[in-house]
């Protein structure tokens, strides 16, 4: 049987991490696994076309929901990266590291040694920042991040300053001392090209002589023997095949891919695995449980001016967009279009924000369906603290079938207050002066709806995932927890999960910087190197803004 010293299986944000740090000692063999092939692809490459790999079979595992109670009996798209880079190379783009409480409240959970004084020397440490670094951002990183354009269309300009005359406050880098307020957003972006996690950190070291990928190699189970991980069972070219690992087995699959994989290797909760039709070799009841995500709505304005990108949605259009960024790497190809966003408090007793925007010069769906006819922009919102919870939990053992999965949407009175809040408070913000030039009336939900049901009722039909899920591998010692912090699988030897499905709870933010930022720290964990010294940045808040907001004043009329 083959043998190296680690096997990851999945390579993904954070199996690219992992994968360049474990090999970076030549007398360390590591093998990859990746179900899904190449990620050199045009519409992977460019920025602006994000959803298209998001939504195409060949990049994407195409997941969908059980019928969500709470959204009408609704089934909800949950794309996951089946490509090398995973998720990093079909998202959105955005590199949000998230609120440094965040990073407290997941030692305060359980995951003790992961506060934000532990992790920000490893966002440093991963980070390229166009901007240079200082004591809260990197610039040697291999992980380029900028803010694409340089938000040169007005409206970017039009919506920080309106957040400001509504009385929040600007803030120049939401990635460094002051998430909260209205500013820039930052991408995962380089000279014009996506900087995916395979771009910025296995691809360099696929040429070192003890790293080996194998692509579209199906891992079926984690082989066990004794209380212990030995290596893997794997389908490649309709063969069976099994590798051994001398150190350990890394599981890097997702917060959906790594609790079906842990599943359908007899790890998990007795009766679910029992139900399926798998013998249980390790009963332990968290694996699946806990599933959270980010959901948000758009709220859609139309625009008096021609200035948004409604008029690059015909095939000229984008052709030229395309045919410029392939000749020179700039343009509107360069940028996912989300160049300035916001963090708010959705009440003034909330410690740190819990709602985040990201403005869209552009009034369509996320997926990039259904532009609106004319002149738009959009706000995507949505709470960012969700307390609802789900699960994912395997059919069988058949690796190719999906699982079963639920997120419980709304779930919760708090998530859907959540969303009425974030409705209100955006209405606000838009009907600033700042805004005056550019806007034309609300367009969704539309001014007209204004009571509770009539905003929940919105927010059930028009609901999408911000594909932000975790959770389902939780890191801490509680009796749902399935690693403890330094990763390792309880009760089980040489067996680790990397990946955002160990985050305790959601994060204030997108998960991608979080999640290399997570394996970057991993990697010093397993490889027994000494961790770099905890760094204690100020952190800045706004203390009595949320006084100034009026979530619960009267109708606000648009």
């Amino acid at each position: 049987m083959e043998e190296f010293d680690y096997i990851i299986v999945g390579a993904g944000s954070a199996g690219c991490v992992l994968a360049n740090r474990l090999t970076e000692n030549a007398n360390t063999s590591v093998l990859v696994l990746e179900y899904g092939g190449s990620d050199r692809n045009v519409i992977i490459q460019m920025p602006t076309a994000f959803s298209m790999p998001m939504n195409t079979k060949t990049y994407n595992w195409k997941y969908e929901t059980l019928p969500e109670p709470g959204l009408k009996g609704r089934r909800v798209h949950c794309p996951r990266g089946k490509v090398l880079g995973g998720s990093s190379s079909i998202n959105g783009l955005v590199y949000v590291r998230g609120h440094a409480r965040d990073f407290d409240e997941w030692d305060e959970l359980g995951a003790k040694g992961w506060g934000y004084a532990n992790c920000l020397p490893y966002f440093k440490r991963s980070e390229g920042f166009e901007d240079g670094g200082d004591e809260y951002r990197g610039s040697k990183g291999p992980l380029s991040v900028t803010n694409g354009n340089r938000m040169t269309n007005p409206l970017y300009g039009a919506f920080v300053d309106a957040g400001t005359e509504a009385g929040y406050i600007k803030t120049e880098d939401p990635n460094g001392y002051m998430q909260e307020g209205f500013g820039p957003m930052h991408m995962t972006v380089k000279d014009g090209v996506r900087w995916s996690a395979a771009n910025a950190y296995l691809r360099p070291a696929m040429s070192r002589a003890n790293l080996e990928v194998r692509t579209k190699a199906m891992t079926r189970r984690i082989l066990l023997k004794d209380g212990r991980a030995t290596g893997v069972e794997y389908e490649k070219g309709g063969k069976i095949r099994s590798v051994r690992a001398r150190r350990e087995v890394i599981v890097s699959s997702g917060p959906i891919g790594s609790p079906h994989l842990l599943q359908r290797s007899g790890i998990g909760p007795a009766a679910v695995l029992k139900k399926a039709g798998v013998e249980v070799l390790h009963d332990l009841p968290g694996v699946g449980e806990n599933l959270q995500d980010h959901a948000e709505t758009y709220i859609q304005f139309a625009c008096k001016e021609p200035i948004t990108l409604n008029s690059k949605m015909g095939l000229i259009a984008k052709g030229l967009i395309g045919m410029r960024w392939l000749l020179f790497k700039d343009g509107l190809g360069a940028t996912n279009h989300f160049e300035a966003g916001g963090f708010i408090r959705s009440s003034p007793d909330k410690e740190w924000p819990d709602i985040q925007y990201h403005f869209l010069p552009a009034a369509v769906r996320y997926d990039g369906k259904k532009p609106i006819k004319g002149h738009g922009f959009m706000i995507l919102t949505g709470p960012n603290k969700p307390k609802s919870r789900g699960y994912v939990r395997l059919r069988s053992a058949d690796p190719h079938e999906h699982p079963d999965i639920l997120f419980n949407y709304l779930d919760r009175e708090e998530d859907r207050k959540g969303f009425r809040d974030c409705i209100r408070l955006t209405r606000e913000v838009m009907a600033q002066p700042a805004m005056a030039r550019f806007n034309k009336g609300e367009i969704a939900p539309g001014a007209y709806l204004q009571t509770d049901d009539e905003l929940d009722d919105f927010v059930r039909d028009n609901l999408e995932s911000t594909y932000h899920p975790c959770g389902t591998c939780k890191m801490g010692t509680d009796d749902l927890a399935v690693v403890d912090p330094e990763l390792k699988v309880h009760g089980l030897d040489g067996l680790r999960v990397v990946d955002s499905s160990v985050f305790p709870c959601e994060p204030n933010g997108n998960l991608n910087a979080p999640t290399m930022m997570l394996a970057e720290r991993a990697s010093d964990i397993i490889l027994g190197k000494p961790l770099l010294p905890p760094e204690n940045a100020p952190v800045g808040s706004a203390p009595g803004l949320g006084a100034s907001q009026r979530s619960a004043a009267p109708k606000v009329q648009v």
